[in-house]
């Protein structure tokens, strides 16, 4: 294994740890889309309670990602980033809006008005923007028709490479998993509070946005011999045990779901999310843009691919740890006051 390599699997760590917390505040954002009836009000609070502390920290491993791809395969990088401008543009404007609106409606000086459902709006679609854009980017890469000879002639496409039914089928199936998890980890929310008709009315958005993940999931895989030839083959010939491996922890997480065991439905989805983006690297190793760029020759000088590592080690040692002090901080701020207040306890 070589130092590319190790960099590439890290690029994937991150991509799968950004999947599974950016990815629930995003299906945060599209769940209060659906906040309605006697306890759509709660269930916006609790969305909003539930991300405020925690939404932008997110975003670190989405920079983490993307200052590790530019410096160990700076190549493929500016490559996709000029034939998938467009894709990526919308999911960065989408970035822009979701986080600016929800800036202004938790923190701003505007109240519950007409303004503020604007800004909800807002909100939900931009969660929408982004997660669909860049899986329907990810699904263009992986098949394999995004072809790179020459450099200097590598133009964005308008899209008949990004724009057709597999990476739409892909960037729809983003965002019923983004949903997914978020409902899971809004059921574990709302019990932990005591509010079972919130876990409830989670519960159920959650088993109807798992099902349509699992249908467009089927979708895409009828779609890809024909739509995305090189990713079928490399799932059929490396990452096939990985399939049924993910098939099998969807299908588990279902039925945690199902029987109310929201602890163990969190853990599977995040299961199910990891094992999704791993059988995708392993059915398009080596390649970063199939079937022309790999991460050999895609690489940046070896000195400067051991200084990231080097660096990247020490940032983590300092990073995570702290992450998760804050995490703790602000999501057990309320135990931690009653604490403080009843010391003897």
């Amino acid at each position: 294994m070589t130092i590319a390599d190790v960099l590439l699997s890290i690029l994937w760590l991150a991509l799968i740890v950004y999947t599974v917390t950016g990815g629930a505040d995003f299906g945060g954002g599209m769940l209060e889309l659906f906040a309605f009836g006697e306890s759509g009000a709660r269930q916006s609070a609790l969305i909003d309670e539930s991300m405020d502390p925690v939404w932008e920290s997110n975003h670190v491993w989405l920079i983490f990602l993307l200052v590790v791809f530019f410096t160990a395969f700076p190549p493929a990088f500016a490559e996709i980033n000029v034939v998938l401008f467009i894709p990526l543009i919308l999911a960065v404007i989408g970035i822009v809006l979701r986080g600016s609106a929800f800036a202004f409606k938790m923190h701003g000086m505007i109240k519950r008005s007409r303004n503020a459902r604007i800004l909800s709006r807002i909100f939900s679609v931009a969660s929408a923007m982004t997660p669909f854009f860049l899986a329907l980017t990810a699904a263009a890469i992986a098949s394999g028709v995004i072809v790179i000879q020459n450099q200097s002639q590598v133009v964005t496409n308008t899209g008949s490479d990004w724009f057709t039914p597999f990476t739409v089928t892909i960037g729809a199936m983003a965002l019923t998993l983004c949903v997914t998890i978020a409902a899971i980890y809004m059921t574990v929310e709302a019990t932990d509070r005591g509010d079972r008709e919130l876990a409830e009315a989670f519960r159920r958005r959650g088993l109807i946005a798992g099902a349509l993940t699992a249908a467009l999931g089927l979708l895409g895989l009828i779609l890809a011999p024909s739509e995305a030839a090189f990713l079928w083959h490399g799932m059929l010939d490396k990452a096939i045990s990985v399939v049924i491996v993910t098939m099998l922890i969807g299908l588990a997480a279902a039925a945690a779901l199902w029987f109310k065991r929201y602890g163990w439905a969190r853990v599977l989805i995040v299961a199910e999310a990891a094992f999704l983006l791993l059988s995708w690297g392993v059915s398009q190793y080596p390649y970063i843009i199939p079937p022309d760029v790999t991460a050999a020759s895609a690489s940046s000088p070896q000195e400067t691919q051991v200084f990231l590592l080097v660096g990247i080690i020490i940032a983590l040692i300092i990073v995570v740890p702290s992450l998760w002090f804050l995490f703790y901080v602000f999501k057990l701020k309320k135990v931690t006051a009653d604490v403080v207040k009843n010391p003897a306890e």
